[in-house]
């Protein structure tokens, strides 16, 4: 046996307690086994403090040992190890999205809050700009994804130490945000429309086909104003890191 069957052997060991060739049994292997569950029990539990809140103690528990049977660490950092344990858990629980939901937004939270700083646009930079040709580039510590479920008001909830309400599909479907704004990270619910210009524009980044997109969706009068209130907002909660011209 060479090393890389011995190291992928004492791995099989510390994750399923499968015997490993040349790791006796005893209380020092039982150690290992301890010691290695513990810490990635540890990542998780810090990764996912409001869906561990949730869920109860003892599911969160099931779904972390589930994890590390099925995925074991693959980087150098522990922090990594949170990564894909949204797989996991659509796994073990795949009717409920309501959980999906809410580990995405903690672990969204968590990207952005170490994602690269980027300076938002400043005001007077607007004034040149010629909106015709105009692209937007939005804040690396952007995160998109679909909203189904009430996961936002549940996060909320949890954090504030309110009472939270029970897990509920939305009457429609719309987005969640979550970016960085200076040091603290944020999460918004979004509406379809709203959700759907993001994603455009974090696609393309062009004002135009931003606009083209709200006047097909609700109208030329109301699209166009929209796409001026969205801008504005956007700015103001420091989404936009950068206006260019064609």
């Amino acid at each position: 046996m060479n090393l890389a069957d011995l190291q992928g052997d004492f791995q099989a060991m510390l994750a399923a307690s499968m015997p490993a060739i040349g790791v006796p049994v005893g209380p020092g292997r039982a150690v290992y086994q301890n010691n290695y569950r513990a810490q990635l029990v540890g990542c998780l539990e810090e990764s996912y403090p409001q869906l561990r809140s949730f869920i109860g103690e003892e599911a969160f528990l099931h779904a972390a040992a589930a994890h590390i049977k099925r995925s074991p660490p693959h980087a150098w950092t522990l922090d990594a190890y949170a990564d894909d344990f949204c797989d996991s858990l659509q796994a073990l629980f795949p009717d409920n999205p309501d959980l999906h939901e809410l580990a995405w937004i903690e672990h969204a939270l968590g990207q952005s809050f170490i994602g690269p700083d980027a300076a938002p646009v400043a005001a007077d930079a607007l004034a040149a700009v010629d909106w015709d040709h105009a692209r937007l580039k939005l804040t690396p510590t952007l995160y998109l994804r679909t909203a189904t479920t009430n996961a936002a008001d549940l996060w909320f909830a949890l954090r504030d130490g309110s009472s939270a309400p029970e897990g509920e599909m939305l009457p429609a479907s719309g987005g969640l945000l979550v970016w960085r704004r200076g040091f603290v990270s944020c999460l918004r619910a979004l509406d379809a429309v709203e959700f759907a210009a993001l994603t455009q524009l974090q696609r393309d980044g062009s004002f135009v086909g931003l606009c083209a997109l709200l006047v097909e969706r609700i109208g030329e009068e109301q699209g166009i104003a929209s796409a001026g209130a969205m801008l504005a907002d956007w700015l103001g909660s420091e989404l936009i890191t950068g206006v260019e011209n064609e």
